[in-house]
């Protein structure tokens, strides 16, 4: 299947033959697995102190004539302090019911929180990402504003020379994506705690520049909200598919299309 590939003024100015990556079956299921292995193999372990709760003086007085023995004495038979004197005195520690014990089932460090993934699944979740970039209707379900847009967009190379932010986005304004960049400047406060966590606004996913290697646009577009720049050899379910939904809008430059055909690159 051909299309036709953009200028930087967002009129036609030639057309190229898809790869054969472009005609994948669509998969949710195996994107969305995809998407969850990059997610958890990126989390980073956690848990507490093996010995929270449990730096106390408290103890289990169990000989009969003791001082402050509970054998015999219609009490829980757990640890309490032995302070000698004081309000303290007496009161239960270490178990999770006591005030100031341990945790029941507290997070452990050790956990392992890695998902593995066949190469073949992940290939393949990276194809039909790659497909779902080229369907209007997996776009807009994204809420992408794409109007009439024919897709795939593919750019010619000359947007890779490009050193000002401003030039950037007046391309993607011609391509006919204003309405685009207008949805992904909006961000909203987040409701609840996580306010004070270093996250307080939410921000909207917009289009994902896809090249063919490293390139000053990286620096050039990273200001425009919501834009990534990835290379085509880099490409995965996380930057194809945010949050397992697939469909991102994607702009392909023409040399990025050429290295898919090329190298064939993500085909089995």
């Amino acid at each position: 299947m051909k299309t036709q590939i953009l200028s930087l003024d967002g009129k036609p100015s030639g057309t190229i033959e898809l790869p054969p990556q472009f005609s994948e079956e669509h998969r949710p299921d195996i994107i969305k697995r995809a998407f969850y292995s990059i997610q958890n193999n990126k989390r980073q372990p956690y848990g507490t102190d093996p010995l929270a709760g449990l730096k106390t003086s408290a103890q289990f007085i169990g000989r009969r004539r003791a001082y402050g023995s509970h054998q015999n004495r219609a009490m829980h038979r757990t640890k309490r302090i032995r302070s000698g004197s004081g309000y303290l005195t007496g009161r239960a520690r270490e178990v999770p019911q006591a005030v100031k014990g341990r945790r029941a089932h507290p997070p452990k460090a050790e956990k392992n929180w890695t998902q593995k993934i066949n190469s073949k699944e992940r290939l393949l979740a990276i194809r039909s990402g790659i497909t779902a970039t080229a369907d209007a209707d997996l776009v807009k379900k994204r809420n992408h504003q794409i109007n009439n847009i024919k897709l795939p967009i593919i750019i010619d190379d000359k947007i890779n020379t490009l050193k000002k932010t401003k030039d950037v986005k007046d391309i993607l304004e011609k391509i006919g994506l204003k309405p685009e960049l207008e949805r992904t400047e909006q961000k909203k406060i987040r409701a609840g705690v996580g306010k004070t966590r270093t996250r307080k606004y939410k921000k909207k996913v917009g289009p994902l520049i896809v090249t063919s290697g490293e390139t000053t646009l990286k620096n050039t577009a990273k200001n425009i909200p919501g834009i990534n720049i990835a290379s085509v050899n880099t490409l995965n379910a996380e930057l194809l598919a945010p949050g397992a939904e697939p469909g991102r809008l994607t702009i392909w430059t023409k040399s990025a299309i050429e290295t898919l055909k090329k190298e064939k690159l993500y085909l089995q």
